[in-house]
């Protein structure tokens, strides 16, 4: 098994894709389904984390009151700030 740290977000994506195709088909035995489950709730913290990552490198341009432009953190629905 690949170490999920090393995993890029569309490789886990397509491992979780794929293991939900596994449960969806049922022809799994329980314990093995089990596994796969696990597994699946890896990929999907996996893919999260990757994402949370990315959105804290995003930059949005603003422009200010004088017209010229600047960059500032993109904020997310969790993390604004209340005035």
């Amino acid at each position: 098994m690949v170490q999920e740290t090393k995993l890029t977000f569309e490789e886990a994506m397509r491992r979780l894709e794929k293991t939900v195709e596994e449960l969806e088909a049922g022809e799994l035995s329980l314990e093995e389904a089990l596994k796969r489950y696990e597994e699946g709730v890896r990929m999907a913290d996996h893919c999260q984390k990757r994402l949370t990552e990315a959105e804290k490198r995003i930059e949005v341009l603003v422009k200010t009151a004088g017209g010229k432009l600047r960059t500032e953190p993109l904020e997310g629905e969790g993390s604004k700030k209340k005035k």
